[in-house]
């Protein structure tokens, strides 16, 4: 979501973008995501107040319903826990989740031509696998001339945990494609 926006923002300065495993607000795609009982933590971190209470001190027994969606090493699990470990940490985080709805309604509205190449993808066992070319094609009638998708064999849902040798490779072979592009 923040690669759509800088790259929709800042054209002028990005030679490429990858946008993996997530759908974005307001573009073709996101509304598959709306109401799926896979992405229940969407819509109950967007209310406000209620996870702040609920969640506040129980950060572990959050994370670890995610953690079974990639293999996660001990220190990062510690990682993420020290990074929200604060009320004001954990609130920022929501505060992401409530701001898609405004996201969706200016991301809705930005249909320029875009030049900066794109690649679209997701784990090929991830739930955003079967909306990676619907999505693709939100960003082509958004403007966006060059658009590539794919799968990530064997991800899930935290591609750089789970498969991060392939999207290293993926990113390599992706950006010295446009290694030349004046930007």
């Amino acid at each position: 979501m923040v690669t759509y926006a800088f790259v929709r923002r800042y054209p002028h300065i990005t030679r490429g973008a990858m946008i993996l495993d997530v759908a974005i607000p307001g573009i073709d795609g996101w509304d598959e995501i709306k109401g799926d009982a896979v992405l229940w933590h969407i819509p109950f971190m967007q209310v406000p107040e209620i996870p702040e209470r609920l969640v506040i001190g129980r950060q572990g027994e959050l994370f670890a319903y995610f953690y079974n969606f990639a293999k996660f090493a001990p220190e990062d699990i510690a990682h993420y826990l020290e990074a929200y470990a604060t009320p004001e940490q954990l609130h920022a985080a929501f505060e992401m989740y409530r701001a898609f709805p405004a996201n969706g309604q200016f991301n809705a509205t930005q249909d320029g031509r875009n030049d900066v190449p794109v690649f679209v993808g997701s784990g090929e066992r991830s739930f955003f696998a079967k909306i990676v070319p619907k999505i693709a094609k939100g960003l082509r009638t958004h403007g966006f001339i060059q658009v590539e998708s794919g799968l990530i064999p064997g991800g899930v849902h935290f591609l750089i945990e789970d498969q991060p040798e392939t999207v290293a490779e993926l990113i390599e072979r992706y950006a010295s494609r446009y290694s030349d592009r004046s930007r």
